[in-house]
């Protein structure tokens, strides 16, 4: 009795993990795919993708839609095979500082948009998305989609055909390299430019920093002027001294003596 609640207990919360989890889907063109020739109906195909958010290897063999052992080499060349890839969104950081999808649990290769047949699906993490943290969340994927059963039977049709109307192909994997390639380069420019007008703030501010001690120099200079002027201005004025008249030999030319005087000293002197 115990055993049979318990077992119970283990349907009812998977049942509700599974009603919780909504998986998400992204395209990928046959450009990418690795095709060998048909062995007994099924070919083994190879799908490698090493941009970020994506770094995985899926591999499996495929069965084209009743069983035509060439209809899918070439539907390959003509553009008619595409692979989209159902994943629950689980990012997770790789050794290059950028994020990853790593939460993968199934792929359907579809030919002529019709599902193929698909068997010994296996993933791998590629580096630098593969430590052990990846690991662990791939781990979690894989077990959490098995409970979703077949996510390629209709209930998830309008999310798919979305996602296979826009592939990833070769030409946009490079343009996302690119891209995340730049990032580094793109903020040495901002710090470039970031500093140039830095400088020119510097270049501005110096000129203005001269012109005002130079308005200072001046004003002070003026100050002073001033100053000494009022200094000056406050001393008394120095006062000339009377020159002496110069005596002669002549007694009677004394300066001192009457005009009266004088004449009696020049009779006397005679």
């Amino acid at each position: 009795m115990k055993k049979l609640i318990v077992f119970i207990c283990l349907v009812f919360v998977a049942v509700c993990s599974a009603q919780s989890l909504k998986p998400e889907f992204q395209a990928f063109s046959g450009a990418l795919l690795k095709l060998k020739k048909a062995d007994k109906g099924y070919h083994k195909f190879r799908l490698t993708v090493d941009v970020a958010p994506w770094a995985f290897q899926a591999d499996g063999e495929v069965q084209a839609p009743g069983g035509d052992g060439d209809a899918l080499i070439t539907g390959l060349f003509d553009g008619d095979v595409y692979a989209v890839l159902a994943y629950v969104p689980s990012a997770s950081p790789g050794s290059d500082g950028k994020e990853y999808q790593v939460g993968l649990f199934d792929m359907m290769l579809f030919f002529e948009d019709e599902p193929t047949r698909i068997r010994n699906l296996r993933f791998k993490l590629l580096p630098p998305a593969n430590d052990e943290w990846a690991m662990g969340i791939l781990k979690d994927a894989l077990e959490s989609g098995s409970l979703l059963g077949n996510v390629w039977g209709g209930k998830y049709d309008k999310a798919i055909t979305k996602a296979s109307a826009d592939p990833l192909d070769k030409a946009k994997l490079r343009a996302l390299q690119k891209k995340g390639e730049k990032k580094p380069e793109e903020e040495a420019t901002i710090t470039t430019r970031k500093r140039r007008v830095e400088a020119s703030d510097d270049e501005e501010v110096a000129p203005k920093k001269k012109k005002k001690k130079k308005v200072e120099a001046e004003e002070e200079a003026t100050l002073n002027k001033r100053k000494r002027r009022v200094d000056e201005d406050e001393q008394p004025a120095p006062t000339k001294k009377k020159k002496k008249k110069k005596v002669s030999g002549d007694p009677c030319d004394d300066p001192g003596l009457s005009i009266k005087e004088k004449r009696r000293c020049q009779l006397k002197n005679k």
